[in-house]
């Protein structure tokens, strides 16, 4: 082992540099974007703000067990919300742990949840040069994500073929809660976008649809909203299987960002026993659904599943594939999956190296 491996083994505790595929980085305010917004949607900013699809639009429906989500240590001494300050992301996550590529997720970039399409396409091009000049060019660890007005399809190829070519950039990401289900038609340009340009879809747990968040409605407590992002997975692939997005774009690969895996094998078993029964229903669909899970579908480890016992966290990990599955913390938030102690002995050293960096440098193209 050498000095470089035993610093990352006493750090990270793997002895191995990670990729995390799931790193938010945080706006200070709204007036992050006015540099990269064309004065008519400043000035709209300034005069009509936000007009989102559900209230509480700074934050998901239910308050946090932490402020902004966050660990408390996250909060940098500069100021501003946590994933705000690039030098100190540095010094508490990225050298820390070893980090040789991170991929940025930013969430509440505004896009996605705004009711005037056309601000929505305008805010999801500043949250793309925001981005790029305070991130990106500033870190080269570091890549981003293509943000989207998904509801609005057509601005959102074009924004896409804008970046798409971008070697900073390494995937397209949507909110899989949207007004409608992802798997319907609506939205099938921005997946030929995606496939023609071999870039990956990644969808992150969230999204303001104005829709409750779980079949029956609104919940009462945040734990029970929490949970529900895993029941919003199953409804998204789903969608995505059945209505025959993979079988229309074979190629698309799609990343599944913070819900776990151990869903995974129940429901794709489910599918194809009902699947057995009514595939007349899908003609459409030339193979069975737990196909497409193997063949179009990739997952991130965090929150991952902590079975007690060790053997049934490998269980899951071989049914879903040691290679479909990519390592990711979820810095800076409350609920971060610490490098040192997440698979808790469960992996050798070369499956560990697999899902903490192989994958995902594979996956992304990454050099």
């Amino acid at each position: 082992m050498n000095v470089l491996q035993k610093d990352l083994k006493s750090a990270n505790g793997t002895g191995i540099e990670i990729i995390d595929c799931d790193i938010h980085p945080a706006l200070r305010s709204l007036r992050d974007y006015e540099p990269f917004l064309e004065k008519r949607w400043r000035d709209h900013l300034v005069e009509f703000g936000d007009n989102s699809r559900e209230p509480f639009s700074d934050t998901i429906q239910y308050p946090r067990m932490a402020p902004a989500i966050s660990r408390a240590d996250a909060w940098p001494p500069s100021g501003g919300p946590p994933g705000s300050d690039l030098d100190f992301m540095r010094e508490q996550h990225l050298d820390p742990m070893g980090v040789q590529y991170g991929v940025l997720i930013p969430l509440l970039a505004r896009a996605n949840n705004q009711r005037n399409l056309d601000f929505a396409a305008a805010m999801a091009s500043a949250a793309n040069r925001w981005q790029l000049a305070n991130w990106l060019e500033k870190e080269r660890r570091l890549r981003g994500s293509i943000i989207v007005a998904h509801e609005h399809p057509e601005a959102a190829v074009a924004e896409i073929e804008r970046w798409a070519d971008h070697p900073d950039f390494v995937q397209i990401l949507l909110p899989p809660r949207s007004t409608e289900p992802l798997g319907r038609r609506r939205y099938w340009p921005i997946y030929e976008a995606a496939e023609k340009h071999d870039m990956p879809i990644a969808l992150h747990i969230g999204g303001t649809p104005g829709h409750a968040p779980t079949s029956s409605g609104w919940v009462s407590y945040y734990f029970e909203e929490h949970h529900s992002n895993v029941q919003t997975m199953q409804a998204l692939t789903t969608s995505l299987i059945l209505e025959g997005v993979f079988e229309r774009f074979p190629k698309l690969r799609v990343l599944l960002i913070e819900s776990g895996i151990g869903w995974v094998a129940p429901l794709a078993w489910r599918l194809d026993k009902h699947w057995r029964r009514l595939s007349r229903e899908v003609p459409h669909l030339k193979m069975a659904p737990s196909e497409y899970f193997k063949r179009n579908i990739w997952f991130t480890t965090q929150p991952i599943d902590e079975p007690e016992r060790r053997q049934d966290l490998r269980t899951i990990i071989d049914w879903v594939g040691r290679d479909r599955i990519l390592f990711a913390t979820d810095y800076p938030h409350w609920d971060f999956d610490d490098p040192r102690y997440v698979f808790k002995g469960a992996l050798d050293i070369k499956e560990s190296a697999d899902i903490y960096r192989n994958n995902a440098r594979s996956f992304y193209g990454l050099d």
